[in-house]
């Protein structure tokens, strides 16, 4: 008799669902399917328009800084991993805002997805052809032949054109973008990049109550197969313009017989946080002119790195330049992570002390430390 009512509570239960399913069938209801939910597309603009902004808990006590990336819409997907990490570590308390720079039009595709992650206002530039290509005391046949002769050699980017455009870009030129012309401090930030601990305090508002002019958290030996009559610029530059050099330089981290010759020490570039009004300043535009019209950008491949360190060293006071030992950095292939546990342990680090390139052979960290006689932190000589 149980099986009986069973079987007949199922059976009216499908005559149910049969009835139900030819009533839809029979009339215009349509149920929801993937594309009902389809939004239509919307152009950069209109997505800025209605971009929402949280404020952050410390925008209130922002200095006048930005980021700022030279990059192209391929390097959209490494670009995105970069300010997230940012943002995660440090901005999204601060709502910097980032300016990005290019030789081509953004598309749309990169400056929705920037401006989504970036939690201040975006912007972006473009670079203007005449700092992007030969001036006119350039003989483009001899660099062409320099760089055959670097790319024959497996010098790292010694074959690129468009390496060495970057780097005169970067080297004298960023800081005076019209978008760039806004600010008092940048902090540069390259595509793939990482930070590992966060960041508490805000080294815009360090730099600025400091009187710090450059920054930097790694420091290494330039190749010097890519910078060989560099220094000969700069001593040229000396000669010419002793009124821009500074009493008690850092001249001892980047040579080692006071001047004569340069011993490669470089600050990375990939990072730095520095004085915009101190790169449009006459000393720095002198010496970069000077610089531009010896023709190393193209007949050798001199680097921003060197030119923006070699001015730090000889142009500022020693106390000028900032070693962030707090701000844990990678930039392939190499990693900046604090050596003392308690500093990783407070700043909540995800880095291991073991990759810390300071204290490596091929690092000037330890010169710096030298020259300013400071006192290397804890824990820099453990190994594990």
């Amino acid at each position: 008799m149980a099986v009986n009512v069973r079987y007949t509570r199922y059976l009216a239960l499908a005559l149910v669902g049969m009835t139900f399913f030819y009533l839809v069938s029979r009339t215009n209801l349509q149920l929801p399917n993937s594309a009902s939910f389809a939004r239509p597309v919307q152009s950069y603009n209109e997505f800025k328009a209605n971009k929402n902004e949280y404020p952050g808990v410390n925008s209130t006590e922002r200095v006048n800084a930005t980021f700022v990336t030279l990059a192209r819409n391929s390097d959209l997907w490494d670009m995105v991993k970069s300010i997230r990490t940012v943002e995660d570590r440090f901005n999204r308390e601060y709502n910097y805002d980032w300016v990005f720079l290019n030789d081509k039009e953004f598309d749309d595709e990169f400056k929705k997805l920037t401006t989504a992650l970036v939690s201040g206002k975006t912007h972006y530039g473009l670079i203007p052809k005449e700092h992007w290509s030969y001036p006119e005391w350039i003989d483009e046949d001899k660099a062409a032949e320099a760089r055959a002769e670097m790319e024959r050699k497996k010098i790292i980017y010694g074959g690129s054109e468009s390496y060495r455009h970057m780097c005169r870009y970067e080297s004298g030129f960023f800081f005076r973008h019209p978008l760039m012309m806004n600010y008092e401090y940048y902090w540069r930030v390259e595509p793939s990049i990482e930070l590992f601990c966060d960041i508490r305090a805000d080294p815009f508002r360090f730099m600025k109550e400091n009187d710090k002019k450059y920054s930097f958290v790694i420091s290494l030996y330039e190749y010097e197969a890519t910078i060989p009559s560099l220094w000969s610029s700069v001593k040229k530059f000396m000669t010419n313009h002793p009124e821009h050099i500074a009493e008690d330089n850092a001249m001892e981290f980047i040579s080692d017989n006071g001047g004569e010759t340069y011993n490669k020490c470089h600050f990375w570039s990939n990072f730095e946080i520095g004085s915009l009004e101190w790169l449009r300043s006459k000393q720095y535009i002198d010496y970069f002119e000077s610089l531009d019209q010896d023709g190393g950008f193209f007949y050798e491949r001199w680097g921003d790195a060197p030119v923006h360190s070699i001015a730090a060293a000889t142009m500022l006071r020693k106390d000028q330049i900032q070693f962030f030992h707090d701000i844990a950095y990678y930039h392939v292939p190499f990693t900046h992570c604090p050596n003392d546990e308690q500093t990783r342990l407070d700043l909540a680090c995800s880095c291991k002390p073991k990759d810390n390139f300071d204290w490596r052979d091929y690092s000037c960290t330890n010169k710096w430390f030298k020259v300013n006689h400071l006192s290397k932190p804890d824990g820099w000589d453990k190994k594990d």
